[in-house]
């Protein structure tokens, strides 16, 4: 009995539009429910609920977000900082904004103070900013409209 004699792997053509389909499905599906604004926000902090908070009516020019804790401390990129400290990391702050031709007084501190923290807390983290010379202030809250 003569067997054939195998000529390699056969030649086959995988159609991949199915997997490019499923594949810009899901890049879609990502891109409209990811939540760009509240890439900042933080679990650990909370903040005050009020009638009047409102959305903003356009985003804020050089934000830096800092956000207070209830115990005092500020997140700042992620990491917890002291108040005494935080006048160091802004100082850096201004550094990089001066070596990008930007000047401090330009950009936004968005202040997103838990609802718990001190008063007193929050006026002395406003206070190092404009030492620093930043002078534009945006505060956060969640909107309540049970009143």
């Amino acid at each position: 009995m003569a067997r054939a004699k195998n000529s390699g792997p056969s030649q086959t053509d995988v159609d991949m539009t199915p997997m490019i389909d499923v594949t810009f499905q899901l890049i879609t599906f990502f891109v409209f429910t990811l939540n760009f604004s509240q890439a900042v926000t933080d679990d650990r902090v909370q903040l005050p609920m009020s009638q009047l908070a409102k959305p903003a009516e356009a985003p804020p020019l050089e934000p830096i977000t800092l956000q207070l804790m209830s115990n005092g401390k500020v997140i700042y990129a992620g990491e917890p900082v002291s108040l005494a400290d935080i006048g160091g990391y802004l100082e850096n702050e201004k550094r990089v904004m001066i070596a990008a031709s930007k000047e401090p007084d330009t950009a936004t501190v968005i202040v997103r103070a838990d609802g718990r923290s001190r008063t007193g807390d929050v006026q002395e983290l406003i206070k190092s900013c404009q030492e620093k010379g930043f002078e534009r202030f945006v505060l956060r809250a969640e909107y309540d409209d049970r009143f």
